[in-house]
């Protein structure tokens, strides 16, 4: 049995697959980079942040997770409040996760360079 195929149809099956081949590799070196910041984040550059800001989360919180993710084991040296236990210190808190540094507010995740040029932390 004979399949014919018209060239338009071998052209649309080559792009489906290099487009699934693309999504598949930029996945893995999105995970791969976020993997690398982890690591990346030393002991003395979180403690420098956690001293110089605060960190607004709420559990359960996508976002909060992803922010947390960043500092992987050195997300234990952030001054963090969690929004569900203490909800009477996040009055002024519009969103989460947000930062407060140097007496502003900066809501959503940041980077950790974005966090270091805001504190100061090298």
């Amino acid at each position: 049995m004979k399949i014919k195929m018209n060239g338009g149809l071998v052209f649309l099956l080559i792009f489906l697959v290099a487009v699934g081949v693309f999504l598949l590799y930029s996945k893995l070196t999105f995970v791969g980079y976020v993997t690398n910041i982890a690591n990346e984040v030393s002991e003395n550059v979180a403690k420098c942040i956690g001293q110089n800001s605060i960190l607004y989360v709420q559990s359960g919180c996508p976002h909060c997770e992803k922010q947390l993710e960043l500092f992987g084991d050195n997300k234990k040296y952030l001054n963090i409040i969690d929004c569900i236990d203490s909800p009477e210190k996040c009055q002024n808190i519009i969103g989460v996760p947000t930062w407060i540094i140097n007496g502003k507010q900066y809501s959503g995740v940041q980077s950790i360079e974005k966090l270091k040029e805001l504190t100061g932390c090298k």
